[in-house]
């Protein structure tokens, strides 16, 4: 069955020169869910809900038990994007009006 989300392909590099392409085929930004805030499979669960519970210390199965409906490929891709999220870099433009 094709999912009715689109896979979320992130291009990594410098510019011109892409070096890798990362996939996030479980991790969902929609506005209209969750405020836009990046969530598993479009359901009202957010990756930082689940980062969260696992920085205070549950397990993949404690997690799974409390979201009977995720799956551990979920949670695992749930860290995986919240790790590339983390090394993101964001560098600061200069506004046209700044002199």
């Amino acid at each position: 069955m094709a999912s009715q989300f689109a896979h979320l392909t992130l291009i990594v590099g410098n510019g011109s020169h892409p070096t890798a392409m990362i996939e996030f085929d479980r991790i969902t930004i929609l506005p209209g869910v969750m405020g836009g805030r990046p969530c598993i499979r479009g359901m009202r669960v957010t990756v930082a809900t689940i980062v969260g519970q696992i920085a205070a210390g549950q397990t993949i199965a404690q997690v799974l038990q409390d979201y009977p409906y995720l799956e551990a490929r979920d949670v695992v891709q749930a860290l995986r994007y919240a790790a590339w999220r983390a090394g993101e870099r964001e560098v600061e433009l200069r506004s046209s009006s700044t002199p």
